[in-house]
């Protein structure tokens, strides 16, 4: 574990956090995109090494907690089918639709089965030419490429029973719907560097000179988050708006661009709905024309399904970064891990879900806002 150890040495994150605290004068509003990076962050306590003036919101960077009802409604539609095999990272398997989770759809015998990759599902398809086995692809653009893998595997395999439910969102169109809201309050963004490993972070030029916005690339240890605050507040202090990469280690400017080949492939960009925020254009992807044979929606008929979201859940208010997850009435109440309102109190890198888990019993009347 030594370079795990290296990037969690507790004298240095001390050590980043006074140097942090020497440069602060103002209040500054920084938000962290990735739900990975918001489980380090309140596991390892690292908003509370920040000044009081600085204060971390979380963002909309957990794909299963952005996926929207109507998409969980069709994987339950489709799993619910005699003969079908919808496999699906174990993530989903408790987000509920409107009307229930894949998680009940398999306790009433349906086949949903859990998998690592979308490779796993293809196997099956290989194995069982009598099903209709579906992959639930979900994810950001850090997925995106095995999942086209799966795809593309399957067309030259003439593989005919394997399709995928797409449900993939682009992080660049969140951060410009944020930054566009009139309800807006983030100043600087720590942009998701698996996500930037893939496709580089020349995308994110224009939206820092756009908005006048400081961006920095940032990795998940707790050292790589303290120095990426520093980095960004520390630009907005001498008053520039730059993209700056923390995490270096891992994140070229271009990104990987075979992987980057193979998205475009297979994918195109398309309009996409976000559970509790909306639609946000040009933030999806859906599969090329030429690849529409392995179109779940379309080959079991759900495309045109449109389900309205549960009124009580805040998550879209959270995943935004306008409210706590503590600052939800349902929270640890109605809303629990065992019965979500929301995916993000079930979802692994779901805010909602690292709050319960790590800061469940914090004193009520703690307020999310800069003193």
């Amino acid at each position: 574990m030594k370079f795990i150890d290296e990037f969690r040495d507790p004298v240095l994150a001390r050590k980043v956090s006074e140097s942090l605290k020497k440069i602060t004068t103002r209040h500054w509003i920084i938000m962290e995109v990735c739900g990975g990076q918001t489980h380090a962050i309140v596991k390892f306590g690292v908003d509370e090494l920040l000044p009081d003036q600085v204060m971390l919101v979380h963002g909309p960077g957990c794909p299963v907690c952005v996926t929207p009802v109507e998409l969980i409604d069709k994987a339950i539609e489709i799993a619910s089918k005699p003969g079908v095999i919808l496999c699906s990272f174990g993530d989903m398997l408790r987000v509920p639709g409107s009307k229930g989770d894949l998680f009940s759809i398999k306790a009433q015998g349906g086949d949903v089965r859990f998998v690592y990759s979308p490779l796993d599902a293809l196997k099956l398809a290989r194995q069982h030419l009598d099903k209709e086995v579906v992959f639930f692809a979900v994810g950001f653009e850090t997925t995106a490429p095995a999942n086209a893998m799966a795809v593309k595997q399957a067309a030259v395999e003439k593989i005919q029973n394997f399709s995928i439910l797409v449900s993939h969102v682009l992080v660049p169109p969140a951060m410009e719907a944020i930054l566009s809201s009139k309800k807006n309050r983030v100043q600087g963004f720590l942009a998701a560097g698996h996500v930037c490993t893939i496709m580089g972070y020349e995308e994110y030029f224009p939206l820092a000179k756009k908005y006048h916005v400081p961006i920095v690339v940032t990795g998940f240890e707790p050292l790589d988050i303290l120095q990426g605050v520093y980095m960004c507040v520390k630009q907005l202090e001498e008053g520039r708006a730059e993209v700056e990469n923390q995490y270096t280690r891992a994140v070229a400017m271009r990104g990987n661009q075979a992987a980057q080949e193979l998205i475009r492939e297979i994918f195109t960009i398309t309009p996409r709905r976000w559970r509790g925020i909306g639609e946000i254009p040009k933030s999806g992807l859906a599969l090329q024309d030429a690849y529409a044979e392995f179109d779940a929606e379309m080959r079991f008929g759900v495309a045109e399904m449109v389900v309205e979201e549960s009124t009580e859940c805040i998550s879209g208010l959270i995943l935004q970064g306008l409210k706590n997850p503590r600052e939800c009435p349902a929270f640890g109440t109605r809303c629990t891990p065992e019965k979500p309102l929301g995916a993000t109190m079930v979802s692994s890198e779901g805010a909602c879900a690292a709050y319960y888990r790590y800061r469940q019993y914090e004193p009520e009347g703690a307020s999310s806002e800069p003193e």
